[in-house]
């Protein structure tokens, strides 16, 4: 329990500076509620890529390719929620992306759809 109040302790005073440069309230909040939300996010997060390798530790016995999408799912993504994550500026990646190392994933830009026709209303006499 004095270790966790050491860490969070430490974490705070390592975050006054950033604090003390603010320029209004709202980078204060936003600096604030990345703090608090990277204490929270962190250890659930942790959790997640804990089971993870051991899931992909069993899956590795089966396929190799597989059991690394596993390990980069469950261990990549985004870590800390940043200031700008707060602000919106910024996507937070619970998941990380499952593309081998120095491949990239590109969205399929799709073409867009015909709007769609109204059938034909029967005329009423």
């Amino acid at each position: 329990m004095k270790r966790t109040i050491a860490i969070t302790l430490a974490l705070a005073l390592l975050g006054l500076p950033m604090v003390a440069r603010a320029d209004d309230g709202q980078e204060v909040a936003r600096g604030a509620g990345s703090a608090f939300g990277t204490l929270v996010y962190a250890p659930v997060k942790a959790s997640f890529c804990i089971l993870g390798a051991i899931g992909s530790g069993f899956t590795y016995m089966v396929d190799s390719k597989t059991a690394g999408k596993v390990a980069r799912g469950s261990c990549g993504g985004s870590w800390v929620i940043t200031p700008s994550a707060v602000a919106g500026k910024e996507p937070v990646h619970f998941v990380g992306n499952t593309a081998p190392e120095g491949e990239r994933t590109h969205v399929a830009a799709t073409a867009p759809t015909q709007p769609t026709q109204k059938p034909s209303q029967p005329t009423q006499k």
